[in-house]
């Protein structure tokens, strides 16, 4: 088939290249130029494990470009972010799809939007709008992804899908096109509760790492050492208790949970939960200023940009607010993360962002981490947060470091 995605970021350019990899002609469509340039030149916009592998072998069949072409099928793949403050979704980008779609678009095509949405938006908003120009059949879908990053391919692959159609024969064309490289099972439903499941799992996620998060608050109040705590109750065969951190980031679960509560008036836990967990960078500038407190003009070093372990996204992440508050409160801030490239943030190595610093601050739970030498760091005040609970708290003692862990009463 020939098949256009538009939107080529995390989720759009790994789908571009598994369907071009299967032997289906792919155009990669992004508004993005240096993306689309990147993309023609032989060279990726992100790291992801196995994807450089995959464009080498899928390039053959993929081309990116800034336009759309008439084609057998449309993937939608763009962002669906929260509209600043009105906590409610910004749907700009998959309007914007859907019209350059209603451009090319023919009798007989299939549209699949996988971009997460409210529910109904894929009857009320997209469907009106490729029905525009008249064109009476089109198989529309919905197949929201389910993939993480770092595990972005396999997941793809592997994961079930849920395919939500406008009717049965638009889900069943579907589930053709996607067994082209699925290998997970693929359940058919009705569109707007494909829409609705898709939010459900995000949402569950969030309400669980704010039950952890917390916990971490409870236990530190409680002198009580949280992690211990968390590794003694999931001994009992029912419970799973996730780990806490600094905050929620990621397009999914900080954005998505918002998605369902926005136009309701009965949600309840939903709004607490991103309540929580919005709140944590605000407990870990408390855990800092308790560090450096009597220090004249603190400097911090935060380990981390990106907003989970051994990735390179950096969208929500709690990095950022952490900083900015830090900074309003009179506290010079320096960030180092050696997966990002081009961010102006970004101090250029270790040595650099951890010179005459006060505090260092783990934020992201990169593996790289693990691997810093306290003696070769040249802190002016030897203080540590680890908001991961990743590093060896005994030997950053040892050399003299005065270790605060998040969730940990007992420091």
């Amino acid at each position: 088939m020939k098949i256009c995605v538009i939107g080529l970021g995390y989720i759009g350019l790994p789908t571009s290249l598994l369907l071009a990899s299967a032997g289906h002609e792919v155009l990669g469509v992004d508004i993005n130029r240096k993306i689309i340039e990147k993309l023609n030149r032989n060279e990726l916009p992100f790291i992801e494990p196995g994807l450089e592998e995959l464009f080498q072998k899928a390039k053959n069949h993929f081309h990116a470009d800034s336009r759309l072409q008439s084609s057998d099928a449309y993937i939608i793949a763009v962002p669906t972010p929260v509209e600043n403050g009105l906590k409610i979704a910004d749907l700009a980008a998959v309007k914007n799809a859907s019209h350059a779609i209603l451009q090319v678009i023919q009798e007989g095509q299939i549209v699949i939007l996988e971009s997460t949405v409210p529910p109904g938006t894929s009857e009320l908003l997209i469907l009106p709008i490729l029905q525009e120009n008249g064109v009476k059949t089109i198989y529309f879908a919905h197949c929201p992804e389910r993939a993480i990053p770092g595990k972005t391919l396999y997941e793809m692959v592997h994961n079930n899908r849920i395919i939500g159609g406008i009717d049965k024969e638009s889900a069943e064309k579907v589930k053709d096109l996607y067994a082209s490289f699925v290998q997970g099972d693929m359940f058919l439903t009705d569109v707007k509760t494909a829409e609705f499941v898709k939010l459900m799992e995000n949402t569950f996620r969030d309400i669980n790492i704010a039950l952890a998060n917390e916990f971490a608050l409870l236990a530190e109040e409680a002198n009580i050492n949280v992690w211990e705590a968390i590794h003694l109750a999931n001994k009992h065969p029912r419970v799973h208790i996730l780990n806490p951190g600094p905050g929620v980031g990621g397009h999914c679960i900080a954005i998505d949970p918002m998605f369902l509560a926005e136009k309701s008036s009965t949600a309840k836990i939903i709004p607490l939960a991103r309540q929580i967990n919005s709140s944590m960078p605000i407990h870990v500038i408390k855990m800092i200023k308790r560090m450096i407190k009597g220090v004249k003009n603190p400097t911090i070093t935060l380990l981390g940009l990106a907003y989970k372990g051994n990735v390179d996204d950096i969208r929500e992440s709690p990095t950022f607010k952490i900083k900015r508050i830090a900074e309003n409160e009179g506290i010079s801030v320096k960030t180092y993360d050696p997966l990002i490239q081009d961010n102006l943030e970004n101090a250029g190595t270790l040595e650099e962002a951890t010179k005459d610093s006060d505090c260092l601050i783990v934020v992201t739970d990169h593996d790289v981490f693990k691997q810093i030498d306290p003696k070769k760091l040249s802190m002016r005040h030897k203080n540590l947060v680890d908001t991961r609970n990743i590093l060896d708290h005994d030997l950053w003692k040892r050399n003299g470091y005065q270790v605060n862990v998040l969730g940990d009463g007992t420091n």
